[in-house]
């Protein structure tokens, strides 16, 4: 390892040549307390910034061992660096620093694992993007070496080093470790007790707007439930103790079907919302940091225009006109119907524990069909989910939550209904089988439907997928969290709410490249990303990236990993 001095001078010596010196300074240089790295440098100015990396031993960083001792503790402590290097390197910006600028991975509410900072025995490593400073395509040396002199270094203490004065505070790194600490707790009761939801009194669950995931300023925080029409406090209250927070009431969503109903703008979808985002934990100050889901459930919504590839979706779709087998349904263009029908099989086949629907995002004919629609249209080939709802909960023991604002067939065949008024939830349970009654449940879930299926999603075995043109480089890489990229192909997963993170969209293109090239016709799909998913946790961010040393990842759910492969249009499956 070279020392930082022979980098300062060898930095002003290129000043003025052409850009592609800048190359020369590839490798490891030490400054004292940490090592930076420098790994690629970018081909000109106008590319994207160079891959630079910063080594800090734990010891330098002042922070107590028993923080890190833990996978938790080092998750945490890891995403609470990143966030305060974000923070410091973007006040850095705006501060007109001249010489060059760090870049780290933007971060959102999630407490997740990312590479862009990750801890390990040997200390805290930052991925960063650096773009070395030019006029045009000169070097601009001196520069460079100034920000390597004095910047560097002082920003860097002020990310890492508790220690410094101007350092991070510990007292916010521990509530930070508490917080995802205590989210995972609550994770673990929800197995437990058999729920597949909590809601603490007091969160906030509304956001900002609808471009922003953060609290919103003045809102209604969520109450404990009382039995609508009464004073008296709703079976669904229940009262835990968390590790960290202690004991802490809130509502608790027992396993079953769940409807949420209420007028427009009183907070169902709200409601649904956070319910689908706390399958992460959140922030100290988010609001949602005691709401906590299943971590595997699943948002399915209809998706006019998806690809569908070999998905059964015969549980929902019998017999097509022209004879298309729905029990390994292809298509290019799918319709709101079939693309809805092909979400909740395809989370079916992935495992989860719960679905997770809003009526405002579905396709209506998928989701019910009235008494007089069944008398007047004789030959309907879809089985809509008020028939298969009940068969789903008690066949297959998938749990499902759903907001539902115009129609109550789903009323008699809830196990539990909540009622949204002015934010203010109300269990309404006993008050919708009033409401709904016998003989008109029966006449609007009464149909020709067939028996539940002894196989109701068939396993399919995956295929190698086209490689790239002759001459092309693969390329793979994510747009935001709307589409991913490899090669010529797209793949559209922006209808994948929990997909919260860019780099989870980069990470979960790498695993459908890793998927696809590795596939042999031996593995289920559900059983080859189960694998990748275990691989994925026990390897480090260089191998899942085959060595490029990524700096925007961070780690995705299986489950988004398997919606996004079924909608890789070169996908190529076959029956079991």
């Amino acid at each position: 390892m070279r020392e930082a001095d022979e980098l300062i001078k060898k930095t002003k010596s290129l000043d003025g040549r052409s850009y592609g010196g800048y190359k020369q300074l590839i490798g490891q240089w030490s400054f004292g307390d940490f090592t930076f790295c420098i790994d690629r440098v970018q081909s000109d100015p106008f590319a994207p910034p160079s891959a630079c990396r910063v080594l800090v031993p734990l010891e330098t960083a002042e922070i107590p061992p028993e923080m890190v001792e833990d996978k938790l503790g080092r998750t945490a402590t890891a995403d609470f660096l990143a966030r305060r290097a974000r923070k410091i390197f973007g006040t850095a910006r705006s501060h007109g620093k001249t010489g060059s600028e760090l870049r780290i991975a933007p971060v959102g509410q999630e407490i997740l694992q990312r590479s862009s900072v990750t801890i390990n025995a040997q200390g805290i490593e930052l991925r960063l993007q650096v773009p070395f400073p030019a006029a045009g395509r000169r070097i601009l040396g001196h520069n460079f070496a100034r920000f390597l002199d004095y910047d560097l270094c002082e920003l860097i203490y002020k990310v890492v080093c508790f220690g410094e004065d101007d350092g991070p505070d510990i007292a916010d790194l521990t509530r930070h470790i508490h917080t995802l600490k205590d989210h995972v707790a609550l994770q673990n009761i929800l197995h437990e007790r058999g729920w597949v939801a909590f809601v603490a009194d007091g969160a906030l669950l509304a956001r900002a707007s609808g471009i922003s995931d953060l609290p919103m300023k003045d809102a209604v925080p969520f109450q404990l439930p009382t039995v609508l029409g009464e004073d008296t406090p709703s079976s669904l209250v229940q009262t835990i103790e968390l590790p960290y927070s202690g004991k802490i009431s809130g509502m608790a969503i027992p396993k079953g079907i769940t409807v949420i109903v209420g007028g427009g703008y009183h907070g169902k979808s709200t409601l649904l919302e956070a319910l689908e985002r706390s399958v992460y934990p959140h922030i100290p100050g988010d609001g949602r940091e005691l709401v906590a889901t299943l971590p595997d459930a699943v948002k399915v919504r209809a998706e006019d225009g998806r690809a569908i590839t070999g998905t059964d979706i015969s549980l929902f779709i019998g017999s097509l006109p022209g004879g298309s087998d729905t029990r390994q349904f292809v298509t290019e263009n799918a319709s709101g119907s079939t693309s809805q029908a092909a979400a909740i099989s395809e989370a079916i086949e992935c495992g989860v524990r719960a679905l997770l629907i809003d009526e405002d995002t579905s396709a209506t004919n998928l989701l019910l069909r009235d008494s007089r629609m069944r008398k007047l249209v004789r030959t309907e080939p879809i089985i809509p989910l008020v028939d298969r709802v009940g068969g789903i909960r008690d066949e297959l023991e998938v749990s499902t939550i759903m907001v539902m604002g115009g129609s109550g067939d789903f009323l008699d065949l809830a196990d539990q209904v909540l009622l949204l008024e002015n934010y203010l939830p109300y269990d309404a349970t006993a008050r919708a089988r009033e409401v709904s009654g016998a003989e008109d449940a029966a006449s609007s879930t009464d149909s020709a439907a067939p028996e539940w299926p002894q196989v109701a999603v068939r396993k399919r075995l995956l295929l190698s997928c086209p490689p790239p043109p002759a001459g092309r480089r693969e390329k793979t890489r994510a747009e935001g969290t709307a589409t991913l990229r490899l090669n010529r192909e797209e793949i559209d997963i922006s209808v994948l709410a929990q997909v919260v993170d860019p780099g989870q969209a980069e990470a979960i293109a790498y695993a459908v490249r890793a998927l696809v090239t590795s596939a042999n016709g031996k593995e289920t799909i559900a059983d080859a990303c189960h694998r990748f998913a275990a691989e994925f946790d026990s390897s480090s961010w260089q191998a899942f990236a085959a060595g490029r040393y990524p700096a925007f990842l961070a780690e995705p759910r299986l489950q988004d990993i398997f919606a996004a492969l079924c909608r890789y249009r070169q996908l190529k499956v076959r029956s079991a």
